[in-house]
Parts: C-alpha cells; sequence; structure tokens
C-alpha cells in the first residue's frame, strides 16, 4: 500500500508540473527524455490549470479507494463512486474550455472513465498491491491520454 502511494504521490507531482507545460526550464536536457508531445496552447491553458487541480484532488482519492478496494472486495461501490467523480471533474474542467479540441479530448477521456466506473469485472481485477499499481499507472495513463495530449 505504501508502494501504491509513494509512487501515486511521485507521479503525481511529476504530471502535475508537467502537465500544461508550466514547469520552469531547467536548462539542461535529459538524454533519455520523454518524446515530444503537443505544446499547450493559450486557448487550452486555462483547462490545463483546472485539470492539474483535479489530478491533484483526484488522484489520492482514488488511489485510496482502489487499496481500500484490494483489501476488501466490499468496498467496490466507494472505488466505482471515486473513478466517477474524477470522471465528471475531469469533464467539468475541460467543458468550459475555448478550445474545442479540449472540449472534445475532456468528454473523450471522462467518457471512456465513466464507463469503465460501472465496470464491475475491471474493479473485480484489483486484488493486490501490484494491480492497484497497474490501475493507477497505465490504465489510468490510457484513459486521460486524451487530454494529456492537449496539456503537453
Amino acid at each position: 500500500m505504501r508502494r501504491a502511494i509513494y509512487t501515486l504521490l511521485a507521479t503525481g507531482a511529476l504530471l502535475t508540473a508537467s502537465a500544461c507545460g508550466t514547469a520552469p526550464d531547467s536548462g539542461t536536457k535529459s538524454a533519455a527524455s520523454a518524446p515530444a508531445v503537443a505544446v499547450t496552447t493559450p486557448a487550452a491553458g486555462a483547462a490545463c490549470e483546472a485539470l492539474a487541480q483535479v489530478y491533484g484532488k483526484n488522484m489520492a482519492l482514488y488511489a485510496q479507494a482502489l487499496t481500500n478496494l484490494a483489501a476488501d472486495p466490499k468496498t467496490i461501490a466507494q472505488a466505482q463512486q471515486s473513478l466517477a467523480a474524477f470522471a465528471t471533474a475531469v469533464q467539468e474542467a475541460t467543458s468550459t474550455s475555448v478550445d474545442s479540441q479540449m472540449q472534445a479530448a475532456g468528454k473523450q477521456a471522462s467518457e471512456q472513465m465513466h464507463k469503465k466506473s460501472t465496470d464491475a469485472k475491471f474493479f473485480a481485477t484489483i486484488k493486490t498491491p501490484d494491480d492497484v499499481n497497474k490501475a493507477m499507472g497505465p490504465t489510468l495513463s490510457e484513459w486521460l491520454a486524451p487530454v494529456a495530449g492537449k496539456c503537453g
């Protein structure tokens, strides 16, 4: 559980700092830097800032709900509600963007997350800390990919 939370905090801090291209440039380039992603447009900027706040607020709650689920399968409703709330927050953060592509990306990400929040089979697979890490890492990244591409 601690590993999942530490991973969550580290990932959350990194993604929040880089989500909207707002992290200060240190002037150094890493040889193993990630591939280039879309640069945030001024039109998408406010939505990206809102998404960073949504991520910060909802990520820990979702991680805790999944951790609880791994320990007690009876808490599935809590985990589902946490993901649904996260999805709703993503939709709200992007729906008022002046960038129509950001609105569409937010809707797509939110719909994926809402759909998965009602998928009992998905939540039934979360039984160990490693399952929590997978759901918090690659799976969540996949769901948020549409908006992450707009806030590169």
